[in-house]
């Protein structure tokens, strides 16, 4: 059985077509949606509106920031820039699809298997999962075998084992890596819409729970696209940039 780990699509219609069809080219059968649908992208009703329907039939579905930031509205002590795309995202969304952003837990469990936005130890803050230590922090928090998170845009695998020391992985994309049994495991599959690595490619990841592997892609998609239609909304420009350097 194979899940595609999706998350931090921000509103970015190209980026995640282009995932979606690459994963089902690998065989995929699940998937799970690891949170920040909305936010710096032009397309955040269509991809609201696909999350409520994977939801609907069975998808994991987790709140990440973003999402809770454009149900609440902005904040006066937030930046300029981040309050103007949260007031436009509100304003492209209707209540039923303010409603589902509203409504998404924060984890969720299956089996062995956590699924969170940010962190396992407290996936209320929203903090980053930066280093091995913090990573740790994180396995320690949960009884699951494996966790899958996101909200750091780059692609990391971390691992614990019984003398309570993390490691970590550098993924290479295309290439399954065994997970141990002896060892809980902590998977970031990248960003799909946002990626920060100096790569524009859309990454996410594979776990294939009979090969008991994970592997990580990236995906070629037409960023120039979604550049152009983050200009034309009249968002900010920088963020129509970032896609096109993955910075």
């Amino acid at each position: 059985m194979k899940t595609a780990l999706v998350t931090d699509l921000h509103a970015n219609r190209e980026a995640v077509e282009a995932v979606l069809a690459h994963a089902r080219d690998q065989g995929v059968q699940q998937w799970a949606f690891l949170g920040d649908f909305v936010g710096y992208g032009a397309d955040p009703a269509w991809v609201v509106d696909l999350i409520r329907e994977h939801a609907a039939g069975g998808s994991v579905a987790v709140q990440g920031n973003h999402d809770l930031a454009t149900v609440l509205g902005a904040n006066p002590m937030m930046r300029i820039e981040a309050r103007a795309v949260i007031e436009w995202t509100r304003a492209q969304l209707d209540e039923a699809q303010l409603e589902f952003l509203r409504a998404l837990p924060l984890s969720q469990r299956r089996d062995d298997h956590l699924y969170v936005h940010a962190n396992a130890y407290a996936p209320d803050q929203w903090d980053y999962l930066i280093n091995a230590n913090l990573a740790l922090r994180s396995m320690l928090a949960t009884e699951c075998r494996y966790t899958f998170c996101g909200h750091l845009h780059e692609q990391r695998l971390f691992h614990a084992g019984a003398a309570g020391r993390a490691g970590e992985y550098l993924p290479k994309p295309g290439a399954p890596i065994l997970l141990r049994d002896d060892r809980q495991w902590l998977v970031i599959p990248g960003s799909s819409g946002q990626p920060r690595d100096g790569n524009p490619a859309a990454a996410y990841a594979v776990f294939d729970r009979v090969e008991n592997s994970i592997t990580y892609h990236r995906v070629p998609y037409d960023h120039g696209t979604a550049a152009d239609k983050i200009r034309a909304a009249g968002l900010p420009l920088r963020l129509a940039a970032r896609l096109l350097t993955g910075h």
